[in-house]
């Protein structure tokens, strides 16, 4: 093995839907960022945008790779489940649950998944990521074509066209988070996160589990932070009551806290402006979960009103939460 995959390259959120001049237009899948490696001597790689190594718990993407990539090819994408018309996210936490194994091949036959490739990184012993993207995405294409690439390989869709963009934005009853836009004549940027740029239809945001309130088995509200830029985690808000579901998964995820935490000995108030103090449990602030937000806050940048839990982000770590005040 003589090349190793780079940092994916990241993308920054955008208010306006409409495609920038000069830039492509891809749909925005709810799913997993992965990138995959076939390199000679039938050695492959699954990871996941923190590194992760998911190789084992997806076996169809490794069959796949070793019978339909040519050697030392290098791509990145988007690992998705399709369930009844529309891309269900919640399959894909549990496909991790099951990481090797029997369990992985029969999660596989239940549940499973695609990867929708949206970029070439590497191919023919060759390191494209200095290529500009319209020259990565006809390389992309040929791939596609001259190696007749099939499921669980789907070929994301692009666009320069303004009006075909605004369609895919129609497609968000089908579990379409929005668009992400792409510079024509920029290269592949490992780590970085001002290159490309993403367009979600709902706002929702990423947040750390700090500590809930109501039992362990069970938890009934959770109080979310962010660290700011000295490292401190600072507390945002709180949820509104959890679902029964969602309550039952976060009791497997969330660990008690050990040791020193930041919001030892804090006391924390039931409401923007309430006295009441809530019974909280800190536990470790290793967890990471999307809510949907409004956008007031109060003077210090916390959300003023209780924020609805959207789902748990297990494939982020809490070095991927946007700053406090951010």
């Amino acid at each position: 093995m003589t090349w190793t995959l780079p940092e994916p390259m990241l993308t920054t959120p955008v208010a306006d839907p409409g495609l920038p001049p000069g830039s492509a237009a891809e749909p925005k899948w709810d799913g997993y960022r992965a990138q995959l490696a076939r390199w000679s001597g039938e050695r492959v790689l699954l990871r996941s945008r923190q590194g992760t190594d998911m190789t084992a718990a997806f076996p169809e993407v490794r069959d796949a790779a070793l019978a339909q990539l040519p050697n030392d090819t290098g791509l990145d994408g988007e690992l998705v489940v399709w369930e009844s018309g529309r891309l269900a996210f919640e399959r894909l936490q549990q496909r991790l649950a099951h990481r090797s194994g029997a369990g992985a091949r029969a999660a596989a036959r239940t549940w499973p998944v695609h990867l929708v490739v949206f970029d070439i990184l590497h191919l023919d012993g060759r390191d494209l990521t200095a290529w500009p993207y319209a020259r990565r995405r006809a390389a992309l294409e040929r791939l596609f074509a001259n190696a007749g690439l099939s499921t669980p390989f789907t070929l994301c869709p692009s666009t320069t066209d303004p009006a075909t963009a605004r369609e895919w934005l129609t497609w968000t009853s089908a579990g379409l988070e929005g668009l992400c836009f792409k510079r024509l004549a920029e290269p592949y940027r490992p780590g970085d996160r001002r290159g490309w740029s993403k367009y979600k239809v709902r706002a929702t945001t990423d947040a750390i589990v700090g500590a809930f309130t109501g039992p362990a088995n069970a938890p009934r509200t959770l109080l979310l932070g962010r660290h700011d830029h000295t490292g401190a985690l600072r507390y945002t808000g709180r949820t509104t009551p959890l679902t029964r579901e969602a309550a039952v998964s976060l009791a497997e995820v969330l660990a008690p806290a050990a040791g020193s935490h930041p919001w030892t000995g804090r006391r924390f108030s039931a409401g923007w402006g309430a006295r009441d103090v809530l019974d909280v449990t800190l536990v470790q602030p290793a967890v990471v979960v999307e809510v949907a937000v409004d956008v007031a806050r109060d003077g210090a940048g916390r959300w003023r009103h209780p924020v609805r839990l959207h789902r748990v982000r297990l494939d982020l770590s809490p070095r991927a939460v946007a700053p406090f005040g951010d």
